[in-house]
């Protein structure tokens, strides 16, 4: 067995590895970049050495560097994880070259399968079916466009090195081709740095269904079964599921062959994952060869539910030597696993990915990087930053039951569990896939999130009065606690009135609209009685208000402004402390939980999540709103291009720059009509959120 291993990689997945290699008794080297300095993979590893830059090619990238870090540690073995240097086949051959042991398959192997091209022609002569496409190696575009006309569309444009969703391209019509082609390039180069690209047939209402394969060095090959990874967004994989469902033993016992015939073309050993788009039509399914990911796979944790396998485990055995633990009679299913995938980004903005603090971040129980009904794999604390130098991935919420329905009932309660705020996120969003009908009955295809648009995106599962009153009772909550319980009635915030009726106003904005609540009559009973309990029942009326004035914008609300009124009502509430309230609105007991960042309050329930912003107007006193014709980054990234030059006359949605973040290409486009008047940043410059990236004149 290896006794020390570098772990070539971060977050997330070198978390993982660490965590086995731990409980096998194995040392651990981390690596990090000085973005990652006080991550939680340098923390949780035995040993750990600076590698670089932030940037991944001023750090995860440098292969040299690594493995003279492993040779002075003295680590015996690399773990790739996945992405970084994990396909890398210069890589693997570096490590076999320097006397260490890549934990993977052969330079050999990652290059026979890691150019899709080959990889192909490879399966075709392996009897594994393949789905109608060009993978030559003749890269003129106009060749490559008549290429995709005589296939007939919809194509897909898929870099020919590419992994993870990344350099792919639907194209619907011959005339978006080049366009499309080019954008594929240029995300293939950063993220690959090859932009070859192959086309293929864009299978009708497809499925993406995997097969977790391993081989070891004396021959033997299994597989554990297939993932169903169906459900994705700008193609890469938001939910996946191990059984697949709707896959029969028949189809299972062909695919689980079929990976096999593809891993042994290869003399492949180590954890490998063959890849098949399923076209479904008319009630059966037709299986081809997409790619075989040469790693260790982000979804893994959903086939070691089913299996009670620890991949990793079997990844260290298999590296030193040691034949595969099991045969694949031994091997079978076991229940139902789910797993979701917590992203920093916003789904309702295009799913831009997003970066800041996880100034919140409270998970349901669950176990770590170990089998159990929920585990949470993650390599982030709370407080951490999200940079945008790497992927946006938060953590994986994964769930095991012996049923489908009994799994999608634990991972929408387990999601419901789940605390995050200080950046954008996509756990409401994945609460509505699962409660999808196509979801739910299994009507799986990777269009799913496209065809249930109008039930997961700009949703609003929580009342405006349950928002409301939240974010008062944490206010008033936050003042108590803040003044403290001896202070004296002319010390306080609170309204104190020696004589009188209490009234006081609170200005808000929820879904770009201004409201103004009030409320009167306020009886704390914590004021009356504090020595004999923190949980008193405290009670206002409630009366909120829509701002009807055309002149009352943004945060500049007039308290005097014309409003009309959409709620009034009696609301008792118990806070025990600024983030857990008990509300009764209307008869109905509601749980409530919420945090306040940068004035917005953030509202969690059973129910759902949502937010609202609660105004402190005198913060805002002297303010003045950005300027007309003003272009702000929307993400912080690199800008790739301007499309315009200054004195360029512009109309509305006419793209104007492309900014890249997290391996992601994002077009701005004018709001407006005008004249390009300034570009603030050049090509290759690197902006922040917000930053303001150019100017328009504009009449409007």
């Amino acid at each position: 067995m290896l006794s020390k291993i570098l772990i070539a990689n971060r977050g997330e997945i070198a978390c993982r590895v660490a965590a086995t290699a731990k409980r096998l008794g194995v040392s651990t080297v981390a690596v990090y970049s000085d973005a990652d300095r006080e991550a939680k993979h340098v923390a949780v590893c035995d040993e750990a050495v600076y590698l670089g830059g932030s940037a991944p090619k001023d750090s995860y990238l440098k292969g040299d560097a690594i493995i003279a870090i492993a040779l002075e540690t003295g680590a015996q073995a690399i773990h790739p994880g996945y992405g970084f240097l994990s396909e890398n086949a210069d890589f693997a051959e570096a490590c076999h070259d320097a006397g260490l042991v890549f934990i993977g398959p052969s330079a050999h192997a990652i290059r026979a399968m890691g150019g899709k091209s080959e990889s192909k022609r490879l399966m075709e002569a392996a009897g594994v079916p393949l789905i109608p496409g060009y993978h030559g190696d003749n890269q003129d575009a106009k060749f490559l466009q008549q290429q995709a006309d005589s296939i007939g569309y919809p194509v897909l444009i898929k870099a020919s090195a590419g992994g993870g969703g990344k350099g792919m391209r639907i194209v619907e019509q011959s005339s978006d081709f080049i366009d499309l082609l080019d954008s594929c390039r240029r995300e293939a180069i950063t993220s690959f740095g090859n932009d070859q690209v192959l086309i293929e047939k864009y299978a009708l209402k497809p499925r993406h269904i995997e097969i977790q394969v391993f081989g070891d060095s004396h021959g033997n090959y299994v597989h554990l079964f297939e993932r169903d990874c169906s459900v994705q967004r700008r193609h890469q994989k938001v939910l996946e599921e191990a059984p697949a469902p709707g896959v029969d033993a028949a189809m299972r016992e062909a695919m689980g062959t079929a990976a096999i015939d593809a891993a042994r073309a290869v003399d492949y050993v180590g954890a490998g994952t063959v890849e098949f788009i399923v076209e479904q039509r008319e009630g059966s399914m037709s299986f081809y060869f997409m790619e075989m990911n040469t790693r260790l796979q982000v979804e893994h944790p959903v086939s070691e539910a089913i299996t009670g396998v620890d991949l990793v485990e079997w990844q260290l055995l298999v590296a030193a030597g040691q034949p595969l633990p099991k045969t694949q009679d031994e091997i079978s299913i076991n229940g139902h696993a789910i797993e979701a995938r917590i992203c920093a980004e916003n789904p309702d903005n295009d799913f831009l990915p997003a970066t800041g603090t996880l100034f919140t971040y409270q998970k349901p129980e669950h176990s770590t990087f170990d089998v159990a009904d929920v585990r949470i794999d993650d390599g982030v604390r709370e407080s951490d930053v999200i940079s945008p130098f790497y992927d946006s991935m938060i953590a994986k919420l994964i769930v095991h039951a012996p049923t489908r329905e009994q799994a999608l009932a634990k991972l929408d309660r387990a999601l419901a569990q789940t605390r995050i705020v200080g950046l954008p996120n996509n756990v409401a969003f994945l609460r509505y896939i699962l409660n999808t009908e196509s979801f739910s009955q299994a009507n799986l295809d990777t269009a799913l999130i496209e065809r249930e648009r109008e039930v997961l995106f700009d949703q609003h599962p929580l009342d405006l009065s349950t928002l409301v009153a939240t974010a008062i009772s944490q206010q008033l909550a936050d003042e108590e606690a803040t003044q403290g319980s001896d202070a004296d009635p002319f010390s306080q915030s609170s309204g104190f009135r020696a004589y009188g009726d209490y009234t006081r106003s609170f200005s808000l904005i929820y879904d770009e609209q201004a409201y103004q609540a009030r409320i009167s009559n306020w009886h704390n009973a914590n004021n009356s009685d504090r020595k004999k309990s923190a949980d008193r029942l405290s009670s206002f009326q409630l009366v909120i208000g829509q701002v009807v004035d055309s002149a009352q914008e943004g945060v500049n609300i007039n308290v005097a402004a014309e409003t009309e009124t959409v709620y009034d009502s009696q609301v008792s509430y118990i806070s025990n402390d600024s983030h857990n309230h008990t509300l009764w609105l209307d008869g109905a007991r509601i749980n409530a939980q919420s945090w306040t960042h940068n004035e917005r309050v953030y509202v969690f329930t059973d129910s759902g999540r949502d937010e609202i912003t609660l105004i402190d107007i005198m913060a805002h006193v002297g303010e003045d709103n950005a300027a007309v014709g003003s272009l702000k980054s929307p993400m912080p990234g690199q800008v790739v291009a301007f499309k315009v030059a200054v004195g360029d006359s512009v109309k509305k949605g006419e793209p104007l720059a492309v900014i890249e973040a997290m391996k992601i290409e994002h077009t701005i486009t004018a709001p407006t009509d005008g004249v390009v008047a300034e570009l603030l940043f050049g090509a290759g410059d690197l902006v922040a959120d917000g930053d303001e990236l150019l100017r328009i004149d504009s009449d409007s």
